[in-house]
């Protein structure tokens, strides 16, 4: 399966895996009694195909999660259907568009809610998998399509397994049994290490990740980490982190989290240079970001630089423009938070996410009093004040309404 945060380009949809992983396949397979392994748990050194490979030939039960379309998890599906004829679960999120036909393949559905997923949903659907499990490991049957389509092929025979297994290493130049750190350790690092704004830790976790299985979210990570560590000073950590987009080819990627990033980038790069190169480019990506994902986030900042760039606008008719456009974006972004919030926004367990509930909000605040609905504004500012998990998050808020007033001032 794919790891983190991954858009679904077949929806605009961005899904957090990491919380399917969580909540519902590691649950499910250790209820069952079974371990559950994700390379992401793997200790190995060098490359981590040599026990990927011995995994997917080896394991009891192989689950495939291919939402998104995570070029990895189907390649990887194919390998496990050409070595094992049974014991193959394959599962997906139930808007998933199929790049091939898998109509002869039986594909179990469960749904996300943005980036969350419902509490009572996740349990039906975990149900459902260690059902499933445990028939498989009693009844197994074939359902690999290989094996199916082609009777006489042999099947592996377990007893061979620790010969294939070292002569699988050997071959990589690799011992047998490696110790060495694990993705989910260093993910754990990151993670800590990001929560607490220890940006360098975070950036050294996320550059020994990148080591041992590069992916968009990790570079996405690393970017971010680097132009907020503001070493070894600010604009040097934005071209650096210029540097790391750079990989993931911004100017042609759907990538509403990339395009997200290249725009923070070249908003601060503005705020520092003044160079009007780097306004323009942020509106680029805010708005190919928010027109692929339609979300708040870029929807918000969009709406900011296109009046940041109505303010350094000589020509009247260009100042009209981005001020109109503006407006309009603001009034999606108060439409696309206010159905968020309607719909409840909610963590692993099905509680209320009190951070991204109040960015969320912070949101729509912004998109009120930017649209001169000041008394909600303030409002709902009010009452924000009272309920931020942090206060570094109220003052972020307050500084961003800050700067936005004062901006539609001086366009008066």
């Amino acid at each position: 399966m794919g790891f983190g945060e991954k858009t679904d380009l077949a929806t605009g949809r961005t899904l957090d895996l990491d919380k399917t992983y969580r909540i519902i396949i590691k649950k499910a397979v250790e209820e069952a009694g079974l371990e559950c392994i994700r390379a992401d748990d793997i200790k190995h050194s060098g490359l981590i195909d040599v026990p990927m490979y011995e995994l997917l030939l080896t394991a009891d039960i192989v689950i495939a999660d291919l939402s998104t379309a995570n070029p990895n998890a189907i390649y990887e599906l194919g390998v496990r259907h050409a070595l094992r004829p049974h014991a193959t679960i394959i599962m997906a999120e139930k808007q998933f568009k199929f790049p091939f036909d898998l109509s002869h393949i039986v594909i179990r559905p469960y749904e996300h809610l943005g980036k969350g997923i419902d509490a009572e949903h996740a349990e039906d659907v975990r149900n459902e998998l260690k059902a499933a499990i445990h028939k498989l490991l009693d009844e197994p049957d074939v359902d690999s399509p290989v094996y199916r389509f082609l009777p006489r092929l042999q099947s592996w025979n377990a007893g061979m397994a620790p010969i294939i297994i070292a002569a699988a290493a050997a071959d990589a130049g690799q011992p047998a049994a490696a110790d060495a750190e694990s993705i989910s350790e260093l993910m754990e690092v990151f993670r800590e290490s990001k929560a607490a704004s220890e940006w360098t830790s975070a950036a050294r976790a996320l550059k020994r990740l990148l080591e041992k299985r590069p992916t968009p979210y990790l570079h996405q990570q690393l970017a971010l980490v680097t132009y907020k560590s503001k070493k070894p000073d600010p604009i040097t950590a934005l071209h650096s982190a210029k540097e790391i987009l750079e990989k993931l080819d911004p100017r042609t990627s759907t990538d509403p989290e990339t395009l997200g990033l290249w725009g923070a980038v070249h908003k601060r790069l503005f705020e520092l240079t003044g160079e009007a190169q780097y306004l323009d480019e942020s509106i680029w990506a805010y708005e190919k970001g928010f027109y692929v994902k339609n979300d708040h986030y870029n929807g918000i900042n969009l709406a900011f630089m296109l009046n940041v760039r109505a303010a350094h606008a000589a020509d009247p008719r260009e100042v009209t423009a981005d001020v109109v456009q503006a407006q309009r974006v603001r009034r999606r972004v108060a439409e696309i938070t206010r159905k968020m919030l309607a719909a409840g926004i909610k963590d692993d367990e099905g509680k209320v996410d009190p951070d991204e509930t109040f960015w969320v909000q912070a949101s729509l605040a912004e998109a009120l009093a930017g649209s001169g609905q000041h008394d909600e504004a303030e409002k709902l500012r009010e009452e924000l004040a009272k309920t931020a998990p942090a206060p570094w998050m109220m003052e972020s808020m307050t500084e961003q309404l800050r700067k936005l007033e004062d901006l539609l001032a001086k366009a008066q």
